[in-house]
């Protein structure tokens, strides 16, 4: 089969590239999967696609006419994928639904402490040789409470590794973790009671028309002041504006974001020789109280090597005329 694999990133390549083993023909391709980009996959037998990749109508409707049959996501996520669409024009589509739990969970709590420790700030200190301490009180997070919105896999390993900190940890999800709650005896709640309890709320939901700015001007009003926020989810949970006035108004005390609802076309890519063109990103890095990564909190070489292993199960599968193990298929109507 021959495989177009948009928003190439030069660090997953070697990856790809072993996992296919040589079976498949690879083009990589640097753009990602837009309107303008579509076409480029002429010829190929299947598109994989990464998160901030569009497949919506107009554009799977592209790469059917170019020759694609199959959509590949080396991602967990599918919320760029238009389902119905695929299924009406007979595409399969299977993703990753998991590569590394671990990976996620651990710099999800990495956040934590780099924003709790004021980490930035004091290395950037020093490297001025300033040796101060002012302004870096933190707080311990042994008592403090935790509320872990989701607790799928990732969800409930951040949860556990807050337990070992000592929190009290609250969850939300439309359905309890029974493992999670046999391991440590969560607090399962209504999400407006996790907001308004929480000292720290960390978001682990998939991105769906229910999640969607699931934190907004109402959320942000029911948190505790002085909150620490986290999100290595998806951008979209969070309303942005809202976040932004809640630090100035000193209600959300921390946020540590690994995803944004504007990320398309910015994360992944150098800008450094660029004029920052996002007035809402630009006002966020303002903030002393924010840390921000580029969605790198998958970023570990077992995730890596997991994702393309699974991805190349699901085109493996195709190829022999088989169903991928990870194929998704539209919801069914309610």
């Amino acid at each position: 089969m021959i495989i177009s694999i948009f928003d190439s990133l030069r660090f997953e390549k070697s990856y790809i590239e072993k996992a296919n083993n040589r079976r498949h023909e690879l083009r990589f391709l640097k753009p990602e999967l837009s309107e303008q980009t579509a076409s480029l996959a002429q010829g190929s037998d299947v598109a994989l696609i990464f998160v901030n990749d569009k497949a919506d109508d107009k554009i799977l409707k592209t790469l059917h006419e170019v020759g694609v049959r199959y959509i590949a996501l080396r991602s967990a996520g599918f919320n760029n994928v238009d389902l119905e669409a695929a299924h009406e024009l007979g595409m399969k589509v299977a993703n990753v639904p998991e590569y590394s739990p671990h990976a996620v969970a651990e710099h999800t709590v990495a956040l934590m402490l780099g924003l709790n420790r004021k980490l930035i700030r004091a290395h950037n200190r020093i490297r001025d040789l300033n040796f101060s301490l002012d302004g870096l009180i933190g707080f311990d997070m042994y008592g403090k409470t935790a509320g872990v919105v989701g607790t799928g896999k990732i969800g409930a390993e951040v949860a556990k590794l807050l337990h070992g900190f000592g929190c009290k940890v609250l969850c939300y999800d439309i359905r309890e973790n029974a493992s999670l709650v046999k391991a440590i005896s969560p607090e399962y709640v209504a999400l407006e009671e996790l907001f308004s309890r929480s000292d720290i709320i960390t978001l682990h939901a998939p991105l769906n028309k229910h999640t969607y700015h699931m934190v907004d001007e109402k959320a942000v009003g029911q948190f505790k002041k002085g909150v620490m926020l986290i999100n290595t989810s998806r951008g979209g949970l969070i309303k942005t504006e809202a976040v932004i006035n809640g630090l100035k108004q000193g209600v959300i005390g921390y946020l540590g974001l690994d995803v944004y609802e504007e990320e398309e076309g910015l994360f992944f890519h150098d800008h450094s020789e660029q004029i920052l063109q996002d007035d809402m990103l630009a006002r966020l890095l303002v903030f002393q109280n924010v840390l921000i990564t580029s969605h790198q909190a998958f970023l570990t070489d077992t995730a890596l090597r997991n994702i393309s292993d699974t991805t190349f199960e699901n085109i493996n599968a195709w190829a022999d005329g088989k169903s991928a193990p990870n194929e998704i298929k539209p919801a069914p109507e309610s």
